[in-house]
Protein backbone atom coordinates (compact mmCIF):
# COMPACT_ATOMS: atom_id res chain seq x y z
CA UNK A 1 0.00 0.00 0.00
CA UNK A 2 1.39 3.40 -0.99
CA UNK A 3 1.81 5.94 1.80
CA UNK A 4 0.21 9.38 1.35
CA UNK A 5 2.68 12.28 1.41
CA UNK A 6 2.62 14.40 4.56
CA UNK A 7 2.11 17.89 3.13
CA UNK A 8 2.91 19.67 6.42
CA UNK A 9 6.18 17.75 6.77
CA UNK A 10 7.11 18.47 3.15
CA UNK A 11 6.49 22.19 3.73
CA UNK A 12 8.54 22.00 6.95
CA UNK A 13 11.39 20.35 5.05
CA UNK A 14 11.27 23.03 2.37
CA UNK A 15 11.32 25.87 4.90
CA UNK A 16 14.31 24.33 6.70
CA UNK A 17 16.10 23.82 3.37
CA UNK A 18 15.45 27.43 2.33
CA UNK A 19 16.68 28.82 5.67
CA UNK A 20 19.80 26.71 6.16
CA UNK A 21 21.61 28.15 3.11
CA UNK A 22 21.49 31.84 4.10
CA UNK A 23 22.27 31.02 7.73
CA UNK A 24 25.25 28.97 6.59
CA UNK A 25 26.38 31.83 4.34
CA UNK A 26 26.18 34.28 7.23
CA UNK A 27 28.19 31.89 9.40
CA UNK A 28 30.82 31.54 6.67
CA UNK A 29 31.01 35.32 6.27
CA UNK A 30 31.48 35.81 10.02
CA UNK A 31 34.19 33.14 10.04
CA UNK A 32 36.03 34.88 7.17
CA UNK A 33 35.80 38.23 8.97
CA UNK A 34 37.25 36.68 12.11
CA UNK A 35 40.09 35.09 10.11
CA UNK A 36 40.92 38.54 8.71
CA UNK A 37 41.03 39.93 12.26
CA UNK A 38 37.98 42.14 11.82
CA UNK A 39 35.53 42.69 14.63
CA UNK A 40 36.71 40.68 17.59
CA UNK A 41 34.44 42.68 19.90
CA UNK A 42 31.18 41.80 21.64
CA UNK A 43 29.18 42.57 18.51
CA UNK A 44 30.93 39.84 16.52
CA UNK A 45 30.62 37.42 19.44
CA UNK A 46 26.86 38.07 19.53
CA UNK A 47 26.54 37.51 15.77
CA UNK A 48 28.62 34.32 15.95
CA UNK A 49 26.54 32.96 18.83
CA UNK A 50 23.28 33.89 17.12
CA UNK A 51 24.26 32.19 13.86
CA UNK A 52 25.30 29.03 15.72
CA UNK A 53 22.00 28.98 17.62
CA UNK A 54 19.94 29.56 14.45
CA UNK A 55 21.83 26.78 12.67
CA UNK A 56 21.20 24.39 15.58
CA UNK A 57 17.49 25.24 15.65
CA UNK A 58 17.14 24.66 11.91
CA UNK A 59 18.83 21.25 12.24
CA UNK A 60 16.46 20.43 15.12
CA UNK A 61 13.40 21.63 13.18
CA UNK A 62 14.47 19.63 10.12
CA UNK A 63 14.22 16.44 12.16
CA UNK A 64 11.18 17.48 14.22
CA UNK A 65 9.06 18.87 11.37
CA UNK A 66 10.61 17.55 8.17
CA UNK A 67 9.38 14.76 5.97
CA UNK A 68 10.58 11.26 6.78
CA UNK A 69 10.14 7.89 5.15
CA UNK A 70 9.03 4.78 7.02
CA UNK A 71 12.47 3.20 6.73
CA UNK A 72 14.61 6.34 7.15
CA UNK A 73 17.28 6.13 9.87
CA UNK A 74 19.33 8.67 11.82
CA UNK A 75 22.54 8.06 13.74
CA UNK A 76 22.96 8.62 17.46
CA UNK A 77 25.96 10.89 16.80
CA UNK A 78 23.87 13.20 14.65
CA UNK A 79 21.09 13.29 17.25
CA UNK A 80 23.48 14.07 20.12
CA UNK A 81 25.23 16.75 18.02
CA UNK A 82 21.90 18.44 17.25
CA UNK A 83 20.80 18.28 20.89
CA UNK A 84 24.14 19.53 22.20
CA UNK A 85 24.16 22.49 19.81
CA UNK A 86 20.49 23.19 20.46
CA UNK A 87 20.78 23.26 24.25
CA UNK A 88 24.17 25.02 24.45
CA UNK A 89 23.88 27.81 26.99
CA UNK A 90 20.22 27.06 27.65
CA UNK A 91 18.19 25.94 30.65
CA UNK A 92 17.68 22.38 29.45
CA UNK A 93 20.30 19.67 28.97
CA UNK A 94 19.54 16.34 27.32
CA UNK A 95 21.46 13.17 28.10
CA UNK A 96 20.68 11.04 25.03
CA UNK A 97 21.27 7.30 25.42
CA UNK A 98 20.25 5.07 22.53
CA UNK A 99 21.39 2.45 20.03
CA UNK A 100 23.76 3.81 17.35
CA UNK A 101 21.11 3.69 14.59
CA UNK A 102 17.53 4.88 15.13
CA UNK A 103 14.31 5.15 13.16
CA UNK A 104 13.99 8.82 12.19
CA UNK A 105 10.27 8.79 12.99
CA UNK A 106 11.04 7.85 16.61
CA UNK A 107 13.58 10.65 16.92
CA UNK A 108 11.09 13.05 15.34
CA UNK A 109 8.54 12.18 18.02
CA UNK A 110 11.08 12.64 20.82
CA UNK A 111 12.19 16.00 19.37
CA UNK A 112 8.57 17.17 19.30
CA UNK A 113 8.14 16.04 22.91
CA UNK A 114 11.34 17.86 23.89
CA UNK A 115 10.07 21.02 22.26
CA UNK A 116 6.85 20.75 24.28
CA UNK A 117 8.85 20.23 27.49
CA UNK A 118 11.11 23.16 26.62
CA UNK A 119 8.19 25.56 26.45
Amino acid sequence: MHEKPDLAALVGSRICHDLISPIGAIGNGVELMLMEGAGKGPEMALITESVAHANARIRFFRVAYGATGADQRIGRNEVTSILSDMTHGGRIKVDWVSPPDLPRRDVKLVFLLLQCAES
